[in-house]
């Protein structure tokens, strides 16, 4: 019971500004781009210490180790874009592969970034992880330092949701011993799902045009982007695109964004399915999202970059 009560009174939400750590496979889709510029706009409540490329493989790379270099190289290209350049000597390369097993980390500077930084924070202040991607990066350095559950927060996109028939979330699927290693770790874990939650956080052409086009730079190069990804991926000429990494960012921030609920941490099965055990330790759950509270926030922040 005393586990039951430390695990809850570690998942409240931050009341005061704290020190954030990005993981991120820039380079996949567009919501990540979309995440990284509305972080900065509250640079002073979510003070950025490191941006972490993760590892990713789809039709945007020919591998992880492909994925996670041109992550790398997108974080630069967005930080330049919206002219926050000063971040750059924070962004570090993370793990070149997947994880094989749940035993067996992967290496890299970004891991060994994670955990150094990590060092003097605790459970009364812990460094908050905003976590976008495939978790191999934190999962690895879980493993290597087993005493980081102690020091971090992670606030993580991925699965599908409780309440879906599988669990193959594009975030949790791609490295399912890290998703494994995550979940059973004990760390603080805001948990968002994709479908049923993230996959209502959308947006639309017409919607970008209208409230982005012309800000400046970084709002023009993403709304071209978002269109682009959203018809080469097969959808309709009346598209809508989810950008459901922001997601991640604003649980930090106000509470009125997104509704939240105490669960027992699920069990991540290799056949892509969640198992219950109701002895494990608390999680926080989000289950909706309010969509045109965050999207005018959203909007609002990205066309204040000059």
């Amino acid at each position: 019971m005393d586990d039951y009560a430390t695990s809850i009174l570690r998942l409240k939400r931050p009341e005061e500004p704290v020190d954030v750590v990005l993981d991120t496979d820039m380079y996949n889709e567009v919501d990540d781009q979309y995440a990284l510029a509305y972080l900065l706009q509250y640079a002073d409540r979510l003070r950025l210490q490191a941006i972490l490329a993760a590892p990713f493989h789809n039709h945007h790379s020919d591998g992880p180790e492909d994925g996670m270099e041109r992550s790398y190289q997108e974080i630069f290209n967005v930080l330049d874009l919206l002219d926050r350049k000063q971040y750059g000597p924070q962004v570090f390369r993370g793990a070149a592969r997947f994880l094989e097993s749940e035993t067996v980390p992967v290496n890299s500077e970004a891991v060994q970034q994670l955990i150094r930084l990590s060092e003097g924070y605790s459970p009364r202040r812990p460094l908050y992880v905003i976590a976008i991607a495939a978790c191999t990066n934190i999962a690895s350095a879980l493993l290597l330092c087993p005493q980081l559950k102690d020091r971090i927060f992670v606030v993580w996109v991925g699965g599908m949701g409780f309440d879906w028939h599988d669990n193959r979330s594009f975030n949790a699927g791609q490295d399912l011993a890290a998703s494994r290693v995550l979940l059973n770790s004990g760390v603080p874990l805001v948990l968002i799902p994709g479908r049923g939650v993230l996959d209502h956080f959308t947006t639309t052409e017409p919607e970008l045009e209208y409230w982005l086009r012309g800000k400046n730079r970084f709002c023009d190069y993403i709304i071209d982007k978002t269109a682009h990804e959203a018809r080469r991926c097969g959808g309709e000429r009346c598209w809508s695109r989810p950008i459901s990494d922001v997601a991640a960012v604003a649980w930090l921030l106000d509470g009125a964004f997104m509704l939240d609920r105490l669960e027992h941490s699920p069990v991540m099965s290799y056949d892509y399915l969640y198992s219950e055990d109701k002895r494990r330790h608390f999680i926080r759950y989000v289950y909706s999202i309010n969509r045109d509270k965050l999207m005018g926030d959203l909007f609002e922040k990205l066309s204040r970059y000059n």
